[in-house]
């Protein structure tokens, strides 16, 4: 099932595989930006991040995933969430 990506802040999508290899943890994203159960979902190979309200943190987790191995755009890629009300978005893992 896609995920439903939510408007006004970013999400941030992650390979589930790329993630499992990383040897990240939920907990490290739940601490770091004060997730809420529902902010941070799984759906086949997709992991969904977000929204998150704080884009200082997220650029400085970017950073940090990169440091561990992941690669932008091929493991990982952000949605800004700049998108109108009228438009509802969904992501899965193709």
């Amino acid at each position: 099932m896609p995920i439903t990506l939510r408007r006004a802040h970013p999400t941030l999508l992650v390979r589930r595989p790329s993630f499992e290899r990383a040897g990240l943890r939920r907990a490290e994203f739940d601490q770091r930006l004060n997730l809420t159960p529902d902010e941070f979902r799984v759906e086949g190979d997709l992991i969904a991040i977000g929204p998150v309200h704080d884009e200082a943190a997220l650029g400085a987790l970017v950073a940090e995933l990169e440091d561990r191995g992941l690669q932008w755009y091929e493991d990982l890629f952000e949605l800004s969430g700049n998108w109108p009300e009228w438009l509802s978005l969904y992501a899965r893992a193709g």
